[in-house]
């Protein structure tokens, strides 16, 4: 008999849905939402780089808040950013101005600043993942792909996020993912 429940993580699944115009539209369902809508992106990115589909969920999971705080235009169009990567002087892509949290000298502060906008989900993902293998500042990173804490850890120490407890809340989630 088949099993009617599969895991989206499975290399075998092969989950297709229609792109819809904002993700917090789409899921609903939490975490189990969240990975059925975004699997097809990461494991398309995976087979093009070679970074884990389970740790760009978890990335992509723990930036959006599992789907719900998407960065959005000033006129609410999705910015298709699921990882908070901010446009910096050698992007030429579209730009999303956006409120975010950074801290600074270990001060919490909101602060206006710009990031990459894309045209899908999918551009999303692969462009997270070109970024942390071909940027040498993810260099420990991609080398720490086999353990969580420690891609989580290596994350932080490259300066991917300013919140002191990234490297945690990072790896927590990643098992949530994993365990999904």
């Amino acid at each position: 008999t088949s099993d009617k429940k599969t895991n989206p993580l499975s290399p075998n699944s092969n989950v297709e849905k229609p792109a819809k115009s904002s993700i917090t539209e789409r899921v609903s369902e939490g975490v189990s939402g969240f990975l059925k809508e975004m699997v097809q992106h990461a494991k398309a990115a995976t087979r093009s780089t070679g970074m884990p589909t389970h740790l760009m969920l978890g990335q992509a999971a723990l930036e959006t808040g599992w789907g719900k705080k998407e960065i959005k235009a000033a006129d609410g169009t999705p910015s298709f950013n699921l990882f908070g990567i901010k446009a910096t002087g050698n992007w030429q892509g579209k730009v999303v101005e956006a409120t975010t949290t950074e801290y600074i000298n270990g001060v919490k502060q909101k602060r206006i600043e710009k990031f990459r906008a894309y045209d899908s989900y999918a551009d999303s993902f692969k462009d997270f993942a070109n970024m942390m293998k071909n940027n040498p500042r993810y260099q420990q990173v991609v080398a720490n792909v086999n353990n969580v804490e420690h891609y989580a850890q290596a994350m932080q120490s490259a300066g991917y996020a300013t919140d002191p407890a990234y490297a945690k809340k990072l790896a927590s989630v990643i098992q949530k993912v994993m365990s999904s």
